[in-house]
């Protein structure tokens, strides 16, 4: 990629959203092709699989150079999903972010709603701030990208944004199609079918529901 023009902000594939400050080159997967590459522009086709490969950011001359990969000290990460009015749903993600944060060690983690309950992408994204972050990125805990990964959570981190102009931030992908989830979904079939079988008590997940029974 040889010259870029950017503007305040951008989206890569409308999703994954940069302060002027950052630029990302993606590798995009699909059954067509091999890209090592993109070119930012404001109508770019969608592809199957996308994953971010390395970052660049603007010295004081205005090139790029290779940053490493990898979440620093001064990162903050929120996870956000949808939100919702059950309250159960919702404290099912602070639970997440804790395991999260436990595991990864990463210092700054915040969990956000994007709506119907709090703590909002806003909210998240001053937290993060409060404790020193310089940049933000921002996981959508969603499968698929849809129109909230596309619009909605883009445009309210670039709101939440404006209040700390010195902080850059970056949107990243939803979880899509990764081979780590086949486990997941695999273990949680086999779990049910032991739970019906008698053999295993019920998820954390299921817990108290009923629902894991056959019909």
């Amino acid at each position: 990629m040889e010259s870029m023009t950017l503007s305040s902000q951008f989206t890569v594939n409308k999703s994954v959203v940069f302060s002027s400050s950052t630029v990302c080159s993606s590798i995009i997967n699909s059954r067509w092709g091999l890209f090592n590459s993109v070119k930012l522009q404001r109508n770019i086709p969608k592809f199957r699989n996308l994953s971010i490969n390395s970052c660049l950011t603007t010295s004081d001359n205005g090139e790029f150079r290779r940053e490493k990969h990898g979440v620093g000290d001064r990162d903050g990460v929120i996870i956000v999903d949808h939100g919702s009015r059950r309250q159960q749903s919702n404290l099912m993600l602070n639970e997440f972010v804790k395991m999260f944060r436990d595991k990864t060690k990463y210092p700054i983690v915040e969990p956000a709603h994007m709506e119907l309950a709090e703590p909002s992408i806003k909210a998240a994204f001053n937290l993060c701030v409060q404790q020193g972050a310089n940049r933000i990125i921002v996981s959508p805990f969603f499968l698929s990208p849809g129109r909230h990964w596309n619009q909605d959570i883009p445009s309210l981190t670039a709101e939440a944004a404006k209040e700390h102009p010195g902080v850059s931030y970056i949107v990243t992908a939803p979880l899509g199609l990764h081979e780590l989830l086949v486990d997941v979904v695999n273990d949680r079939i086999k779990h049910c079918l032991s739970h019906v079988a008698g053999d295993a008590d019920e998820c954390a997940v299921c817990i108290g529901t009923g629902k894991c029974r056959l019909h």
